[in-house]
């Protein structure tokens, strides 16, 4: 790693974390947490693809760690991407490696919110079977959005300051509009396929944890197991809408509604759950955490 970019004046145990993406929903999660522990922690919604800008800002707030939350999804979803390929390459390229780059040049630890959403069921990773595991090359390029991911992701692991945490269908204790379970709810019908997933309020804290211990290289950061829609959508009925409804077809029938194909797959998140351990931290398999999770939603009054 290069030299450190601190100036100084902050003491050696001393750490500043700055939030790329910082309008966004992970990232106020992330800002809460941190600010909840009594971290220094600010955000930015510098583009990371603008070299200089980038560079300023790191020499703004001089982090100690930057954790990226920043990238391109698209809106509603990833079939915008099929469309505007220039920006997605833009941002989920260019921009995280010029981030990532910035950060290493300053000797910053950079932390990126990335995705699992590369890889597919396949005969040696069948629905119930073995899960994909950290080192497994990607399999799935159905959608623009997963083919940039895969490919700097790639590139990222050269990186010697760079943790990767693979998030998939990521979930909050609310019906933010992002999450997973709000996206499902409002579908006319749904796919039911076995599926990892992130419940954030179980997850999130790890990613602080590995970030602060100043871990690299890549996670499968997903809760234990997969769960399927039907399931999902069971505790949904159970704990928020009793009277909740909701129909299902086949991937075949839902191919000819969507632009980009979707990836489906169980990730091995055996690697996070044994380095947790060693913080003495338990990561609930996910349909422990699912029922946690509608439970709290419960409690809240979310409807």
């Amino acid at each position: 790693m290069a030299t450190n970019g601190t100036n100084g004046t902050k003491s050696p145990s001393e750490k500043v974390f700055l939030i790329w993406g910082g309008e966004g929903w992970v990232a106020g999660h992330l800002k809460e947490l941190l600010q909840n522990q009594g971290e220094k922690v600010y955000t930015t919604t510098v583009r990371m693809e603008n070299r200089e800008a980038v560079m300023a800002e790191l020499d703004k707030y001089k982090p100690t760690h930057v954790l990226n939350c920043a990238g391109c999804t698209g809106r509603p979803n990833v079939d915008w991407c099929e469309d505007n390929k220039e920006q997605v390459i833009r941002s989920n390229v260019i921009g995280t490696l010029n981030l990532t780059d910035c950060c290493f040049l300053k000797g910053i630890h950079c932390t990126v919110f990335a995705t699992g959403c590369i890889y597919a069921y396949d005969a040696k990773h069948p629905p119930g079977g073995e899960g994909y595991l950290e080192a497994d090359p990607a399999n799935f390029g159905g959608s623009y959005y997963s083919a940039t991911k895969s490919k700097v992701e790639e590139l990222m692991t050269t990186y010697s300051n760079c943790l990767i945490l693979r998030l998939r269908m990521p979930v909050s204790d609310d019906l933010h509009p992002r999450s997973f379970v709000t996206k499902i709810s409002k579908y006319d019908r749904v796919v039911n396929i076995p599926n990892s997933n992130t419940i954030l309020h179980d997850l999130l804290p790890c990613a602080i944890l590995l970030a602060k211990a100043g871990d690299t290289g890549i996670y499968n950061f997903t809760n234990p197991g997969a769960i399927t829609h039907n399931e999902v959508l069971t505790l949904f009925k159970k704990y928020i809408r009793p009277d909740f409804e909701w129909k299902n077809f086949s991937e075949e029938e839902q191919s000819k509604i969507l632009k980009a194909g979707r990836s489906n797959c169980e990730l091995n998140s055996d690697k996070l759950a044994k380095r947790m351990k060693e913080f003495g931290v338990e990561v609930k398999d996910v349909h422990t955490a699912y029922e946690e999770c509608f439970q709290r939603m419960k409690a809240a009054g979310v409807k």
